[in-house]
């Protein structure tokens, strides 16, 4: 007989499975939607990013106890301090997006005819 799945660990799967279908719909959105979407798991108020951001810090916590206790090698919880600490720079490194995001979302969709944007060059430089 297999032993029942605790209610934490069914919630984790739920939100993964519903993570790779938000995914799945993003890849088939047109843009205004996509970025609206994006927008949103990004947003600062305890969005998506902001909840897998706090998941990680509760879970360095936890690690952190754990190794103290003996019962986890401390890697671990250096690890995902590192994590949390990543995932902190990365919001923020992202904060100052979410206007732009919000403000593609916000437009209507193009039609055929309209003129799109020029492209920008793509080259990436991360303040430290």
């Amino acid at each position: 007989m297999s032993r029942p799945v605790p209610q934490p660990v069914k919630l984790a799967d739920d939100i993964t499975r519903q993570l790779g279908q938000l995914a799945d719909h993003l890849s088939q959105l047109p843009a205004p939607q996509a970025a609206r979407v994006i927008a949103r798991v990004l947003a600062p108020e305890a969005r998506v990013l902001g909840g897998v951001t706090h998941l990680v810090i509760t879970a360095s916590n936890f690690a952190k106890d754990a190794a103290e206790r003996g019962a986890l090698p401390a890697e671990v919880w250096l690890a995902l301090g590192r994590a949390a600490n990543e995932l902190h720079d990365i919001s923020l490194d992202l904060d100052e997006h979410q206007g732009l995001l919000q403000d593609l979302g916000a437009r209507p969709a193009t039609t055929a005819a309209a003129t799109p944007p020029a492209p920008a060059p793509l080259v990436a430089r991360r303040h430290r």
